[in-house]
């Protein structure tokens, strides 16, 4: 007899079943319940915040061979599904106890590191696999799950099984789901700037992973830059901010976190900031009426204007401050808390 039938019958006398308390542990991510979420819920109503969620397709002994729901063994592809639909139920809660609509995004990593013999196999099965999730009930006005897709991944160079045309013609093509862009999941030269008013032009609601990739999804500390200020012009353009969920999905952990959360932050508000005090409906004329060298003269114009002064107000309006001396208050707290974690 093993250790472990020793074990296992020691615990039987006291009726506890070892393989099902082992099998429980192995199968977590699809047991979750929204009371596990409780203390969430709990924070989230004091800060009177929503909470958005995803289901996390990796990172687990699941992953057969680097796939989950566009796998061709069906045990492993249930088992994702399971858990996609338990994130459903998750993020319904979420919504109904909060008051806050849950944006609810399906990515997934599922690729091949060389030439696939079976390109559409994979899509299909994902395809079936996110329709399967999204038949759990959930009210469209408090969950809006997505679906997010991604050129390429380290180990998956070769093919995703959920690329930009398979993720944007699935929310198309299914009522109850948007499509989330994130700027890093397109080639270099692919501006994200350019897709929402074509998305806005088709969607009721899109939404977005704002990043800074440097050549691919390397998601640095999203800055006050070129890209970043293009989306929240197109944004405020389009008259689409109640149109677009805006999340930002960075994570740099080469810097202090709290630091690069703040940056991140500050850019983007600099940047809708900045799309609302343009000029846009007097630029749009110009385009309208043809007169594109007094456009591009205009265009230029704008970008001397002394938009410093506005954030300077708009901080001390929010009772915050407006240079970079708040960075000394996080030197302090890496200093007197984060070192002696």
């Amino acid at each position: 007899m093993s250790r472990f039938e020793y074990a296992k019958e020691r615990y039987a006398t006291l009726g506890v079943d070892v393989e099902k308390a082992i099998a429980t542990l192995k199968d977590i991510p699809d047991k979750l319940e929204p009371k596990h979420f409780a203390p969430w819920v709990e924070l989230a109503k004091k800060h009177n915040m929503g909470i958005d969620f995803n289901p996390t397709f990796f990172s687990h002994s699941k992953v057969k061979d680097g796939l989950t729901l566009s796998s061709p063994d069906e045990e492993t592809r249930r088992f994702w599904i399971e858990h996609g639909k338990a994130c459903i139920r998750i993020s319904q809660y979420f919504a109904e106890e909060t008051g806050v609509p849950c944006v609810m995004n399906i990515w997934i990593g599922d690729g091949y590191k060389d030439i696939p013999s079976d390109r559409l196999g994979p899509r299909m099965r994902y395809k079936d696999s996110i329709e399967q999730i999204l038949s759990e009930p959930y009210d469209f006005n408090l969950v809006k799950p997505c679906v997010e897709s991604k050129v390429f991944g380290i180990g998956v160079e070769a093919y995703t099984a959920g690329s930009a045309e398979f993720a944007l013609s699935f929310a198309a093509t299914h009522e109850k789901c948007l499509p989330l862009m994130d700027n890093g999941h397109y080639h270099p030269t692919e501006m994200v700037s350019d897709k929402i008013p074509a998305l806005l032009c088709y969607f009721p609601e899109i939404a977005l992973h704002i990043t800074r990739p440097i050549r691919w999804d390397s998601d640095h500390s999203v800055l006050f830059d070129d890209e970043t200020r293009e989306m929240a012009k197109e944004i405020i353009r389009c008259d689409a901010l109640n149109r677009v969920y805006m999340a930002l999905d960075f994570f740099d952990a080469s810097i202090n976190r709290i630091a690069s959360w703040a940056v991140g932050f500050r850019s983007w508000q600099k940047a809708l900031l900045m799309a609302l005090c343009t000029p846009n409906e007097s630029l749009k004329k110009l385009q309208d009426e043809n007169k594109l060298t007094e456009l591009i003269v205009m265009q230029e114009e704008v970008k001397t204007l002394p938009f410093g002064d506005v954030w300077e107000e708009y901080c001390r309006r929010c009772g915050v401050i407006a240079d970079s001396s708040w960075f000394e208050e996080i030197k302090k707290y890496e200093k007197e808390v984060l070192a002696n974690r």
